[in-house]
């Protein structure tokens, strides 16, 4: 049975499905609501099944690459440290991504599905924390199952992504996109100090 509380808190901070409706709300000024319901659901959609393609094949194509996991754990808390300070020290989440949104024609899938909401860091919590040696398969499916429940949340906010942008504005949600960054920096670390754990038999 895994940590339901912690593996939702620690997708929920990856995923970040408050940073992405000020980029939603960019993407989608043009059209009209129904437009913007058909393009939130869509990005979410297409979110999922990235992100359910790493929890499946993730480890299995590392197994093929013949690299070991706390190989894969290291480097991965690395990078999820490196992308916690961008979201702590640099452009928030919402004002980064909102220039990626400028020129984009298909904009449920760029940059909304990705690198939005099925982000780096989405995608490296996927792998990392459905362990084929960790964890069962029930163990994995409930794993899968938090990270729908963060993605339903996401399509939900989208969904009233125009009131959520009048209570909290883009200066609200960049405090919450770096207080999540602060969460996602503790986990990093706990995900390196775990691999060097296992890599040394400590």
């Amino acid at each position: 049975m895994i940590d339901f509380i912690s593996t939702f808190i620690i997708f929920f901070a990856v995923i970040d499905p408050i940073g992405t409706v000020p980029v939603f709300i960019a993407v989608t000024g043009q059209f009209d609501e129904k437009t913007k319901r058909a393009i939130a659901i869509k990005a979410t959609l297409v979110s999922a099944v990235v992100l359910l393609f790493f929890i499946v094949a993730g480890e299995v194509i590392l197994t093929a690459m013949a690299i070991p996991l706390p190989a894969f754990q290291i480097a991965g808390g690395v990078v999820l440290f490196l992308f916690a300070l961008s979201m702590i020290f640099g452009e928030s989440k919402p004002e980064e991504e909102v220039k990626l949104a400028a020129g984009c024609s298909e904009t449920a899938i760029f940059p909304l599905a990705v690198p939005s909401i099925a982000g780096p860091g989405a995608m490296l919590a996927a792998v990392l924390l459905t362990e084929n040696e960790r964890y069962s398969l029930i163990e994995q499916a409930q794993t899968a199952g938090m990270m729908l429940a963060v993605l339903l949340i996401v399509l939900i906010l989208l969904l009233v992504a125009s009131w959520i942008h009048r209570l909290i504005g883009n200066s609200g949600a960049s405090i919450v996109s770096r207080v999540m960054g602060l969460i996602l920096a503790s986990v990093a670390t706990a995900n390196v100090l775990e691999g060097i754990k296992l890599y040394f038999s400590l």
